[in-house]
């Protein structure tokens, strides 16, 4: 675990140092839980919202976006249950003055009981060798079937208890559990009480006539609102799905592990109407198509995982998480929930006006059920920073830092470098620039030795690197420089588009999941 620490210490510093992530307003000292995304961060970033945008409206015929305000209506929070029910579980460690979500506290704890099972199960495999079957050994050995029951008898406890919503029980769980706080290692705990999450501020031209607004904690209910606009102006039929991409905001009780957890960040969320009934089938199908979006990515099958929800929300019949293993365990980068027709049946109510749609089909109205797929994207960029950073020995003693990024989307795809900076190598190096930068993110880049600027590039992600020498002047060709293999080869210029583009286009990705 302390390794794993310092490996997530080492990225974090990383990003700060290559202008991937910094601390948002540092000049003051920075601000809490709130982070800007630097000038390759936000390449990144803007790649994988790209990603995510076409795989939803160019591969779905019935999948449209939108943008919707950041400021709505109040009414429709209340509609939506945000102003009552938005709420964590806060509780204190009154020694270290620090805050924490109870339950995560305790889902902590159950991932303890996950980890000695591996690592038995680990101690099993090294000792039995090729024969050894894993799953057999789970069902049967008496120590893991002991640490299990435990893990099922604390699970049953605290679904209950968030089920039933009893503060006092998550409580005495994180007692009876011994729980301790990791600043102070103290269990001198207060009691449990709800937080709510939501941000509230004025809108009005006088504080006498102000009215008062939420800062968003989803995208979502701007899609709710849109619905009727969409369908009818699209002329969509069911089924079919809304897609925005957008800054929300909420006022997290721990908003700690870098940028897995902010008070301002973005998500990428698609809401999919369907036929009341069907709606636990389409649910099976978006999970399965999710999972496939991440996985096409290849930074390993294994890091990802399905984790049903303990706790429905109020407004859903199911609901999953893919979850990715990250430097601190396997967490939530993307849900998937059944919301019925909560929504849309709240605004009409809410509202007074008729939200239904008129299926030509059956030859009658009702309110469609939504599937929500709904991914955030700063959770994303570090896991997708997380997999792909590897501090690597070399045959010649040496270490390189590296960041395996998936080619389609890191920030740049190729640097381009004239291995000395006269006889016109630098002016064949902005030649081929000019050919590629219309395709490609490039850069240009002339400073130290030629080993230096590829340790550099390497530690930004970029896939390629290029080397014009003296010989490209006689017979333009150039050396091509592999980031992973680091693997050399001597290929004609006017053969780089294709090689390059075969590798880092999004839509060879995209062609995958077709």
């Amino acid at each position: 675990m302390a390794k794993q620490e310092d490996t997530f210490k080492k990225i974090v510093s990383h990003a700060k140092e290559y202008g991937f992530v910094f601390p948002s307003s540092e000049l003051y000292d920075g601000l809490g839980a709130v982070y800007d995304y630097g000038q390759l961060g936000v390449e990144m970033k803007n790649n994988i919202k790209r990603y995510w945008w076409e795989a939803m409206t160019l591969l779905n015929e019935n999948i449209v976006g939108i943008d919707s305000a950041i400021f709505m209506h109040p009414t429709i929070w209340k509609a939506s249950g945000h102003v009552d029910a938005f709420n964590d579980p806060l509780i204190d460690n009154r020694d270290s003055k620090k805050r924490y979500r109870a339950d995560v506290l305790i889902e902590d704890e159950m991932a303890k009981f996950d980890d000695k099972i591996e690592k038995e199960v680990a101690k099993a495999a090294k000792r039995f060798g090729d024969s050894f079957d894993a799953e057999l050994y789970k069902t049967t050995n008496p120590r893991v079937l002991e640490i299990k029951q435990k893990r099922d008898e604390l699970h049953e406890r605290f679904a209950k208890a968030m089920n039933d919503n009893d503060l006092a029980e998550l409580k005495q769980i994180i007692l009876d559990y011994e729980i301790v706080d990791p600043i102070s290692g103290t269990k001198n705990w207060t009691d449990v009480r709800q937080f709510n999450l939501m941000f509230k501020t004025e809108m009005g031209s006088t504080s006498e006539g102000a009215m008062g607004v939420y800062l968003r904690p989803e995208t979502a209910q701007g899609i709710f609102v849109n619905f009727l606009n969409v369908q009818k102006t699209g002329r969509m039929r069911i089924p079919f799905g809304i897609a925005q991409i957008g800054k929300a905001f909420r006022n997290e009780i721990v908003a700690r592990q870098f940028i897995f957890r902010m008070r301002e960040f973005e998500q990428m969320e698609m809401q999919f109407f369907v036929r009341p009934g069907e709606e636990l089938d389409w649910f099976a199908k978006w999970k399965e198509t999710r999972l496939k979006w991440h996985k096409a990515l290849g930074m390993g099958d294994q890091k990802y995982r399905y984790h049903d929800h303990d706790k429905l929300a109020h407004y859903a019949n199911a609901a999953t998480d893919i979850e990715f293993e990250m430097p601190f365990g396997f967490k939530e980068v993307e849900g998937i929930h059944s919301r019925t027709d909560f929504d849309l049946s709240q605004h009409e109510k809410f509202s007074g006006k008729k939200v239904q749609y008129f299926d030509p089909e059956l030859n009658k109205s009702y309110t469609p059920y939504v599937i929500e797929t709904s991914i955030g994207v700063d959770r994303m960029f570090l896991s997708v920073l997380c997999s792909s950073y590897e501090e690597e020995q070399l045959e010649n003693g040496e270490t390189r830092v590296v960041l395996h990024l998936p080619k389609q989307l890191a920030p740049v795809k190729v640097a381009v470098m004239p291995l000395v900076r006269k006889d016109g190598l630098p002016e064949k190096a902005r030649e081929i620039i000019n050919t590629l930068k219309f395709d490609y993110a490039c850069q240009y880049d002339e400073k130290d030795s030629i080993g230096k600027r590829y340790r550099r590039q390497d530690a930004i992600g970029t896939p390629f690197c290029i080397t014009v020498d003296h010989q490209s002047l006689e017979d333009n060709t150039v050396t091509i420089r592999h980031r992973d293999s680091m693997a050399q080869e001597r290929v004609a210029i006017s053969e780089l588009p294709a090689i390059i583009g075969k590798e880092v286009s999004l839509k060879e990705l995209l062609k995958t999941l077709a």
